[in-house]
């Protein structure tokens, strides 16, 4: 069965509200035939990156970057995941597979330096941007928590083919 790894840093209400949408919308009763796999950032493994199918990640915007556990996840598996560097270190476009991913970020003030930097690490990745990003500023109000649950329906029915 189709793996969907949910891989999020929630330290905050407003994030968690958001990670709990998410994956109620992962688990549609409208989509079968996928397994959900949820992993806080800090303990997702190179392993439930490699056995998934497509993935959705979650982050708060921290000083205009995404969290520091997200940022150590991807760290910690980047090149073991595929990921591709240019000769100069930086991160270049990965080619092959492109299974699809979503993200979601909450910012107090500004989320715009958080999604670029997720964008151009996944951007390396032999990921596929497969939904629009979830930005949320402030608190989270039923409109957020509808499109958070759209995300993760979107992104769960993608990997259930």
């Amino acid at each position: 069965m189709p793996v969907l790894l949910v891989v999020h840093h929630s330290p905050t209400p407003s994030v968690e509200t958001l990670t709990e949408a998410v994956l109620a919308g992962t688990r549609d009763e409208a989509i079968s035939g996928v397994d959900v796999l949820v992993r806080p950032a800090l303990e997702a493994t190179v392993d439930d990156v490699l056995g998934a199918d497509g993935y959705l990640i979650g982050t708060t915007a921290n000083f205009g970057y995404m969290s520091g556990a997200l940022k150590h996840f991807f760290d910690s598996l980047f090149l073991q995941v595929g990921g591709s560097l240019a000769e100069d270190g930086s991160a270049s476009g990965a080619g092959g597979g492109k299974k699809p991913f979503g993200l979601w970020v909450h910012g107090r003030y500004d989320t715009t330096g958080a999604v670029r930097s997720v964008l151009s690490i996944t951007g390396a990745l032999p990921w596929r941007q497969a939904a629009e990003v979830l930005e949320v500023l402030g608190d989270v109000e039923d409109d957020e928590r509808a499109a958070a649950y759209e995300l993760g329906g979107t992104l769960a029915a993608l990997v259930a083919g």
